[in-house]
């Protein structure tokens, strides 16, 4: 089975604005992520959930322009309402998280996916998804 990773909305945004932190080419790293996942033939997946969060700052159709270019790997999930459930009932228990974080990672856990993103929420939900950050993802 091909590797299967989930991305949470800071790895898009980082590609879509080619960010930077000060030190890190933010930006690069997502691309040369994206191009090993096409590379490897690996599945990238994505929910509603991100595609809601992207639209704080762009457009439908910006958005579907740059999913377009990953459009053979890319692949959205569903998010039953048990999964929303879930979402809502570990929000209570995991106070340092936000529900939608909570949300993206049990998404990737159910659909056998890394969680790849950089936002630091993330380290209290290792316990659900494996969670990485593109650079430290290796192939193979």
């Amino acid at each position: 089975m091909a590797q299967r990773f989930y991305l949470d909305t800071a790895i898009w945004r980082d590609y879509f604005e080619d960010r930077k932190d000060g030190i890190r080419p933010l930006g690069e790293f997502a691309f040369q992520f994206l191009k090993n996942c096409e590379k490897e033939g690996c599945m990238v997946l994505y929910s509603e959930t991100v595609v809601h969060e992207l639209r704080r700052d762009y457009s439908d159709e910006k958005i579907k322009q740059v999913f377009s270019s990953f459009e053979h790997f890319l692949e959205i999930v569903p998010i039953s309402n048990e999964q929303y459930s879930e979402a809502k009932e570990l929000t209570a228990i995991k106070r340092d998280s936000h529900e939608s974080d909570i949300l993206h990672s049990i998404l990737a856990r159910d659909n056998k996916a890394v969680l790849v993103t950089r936002d630091f929420h993330f380290e209290s939900l290792q316990d659900i998804v494996e969670v990485k950050a593109p650079e430290e993802v290796t192939f193979g």
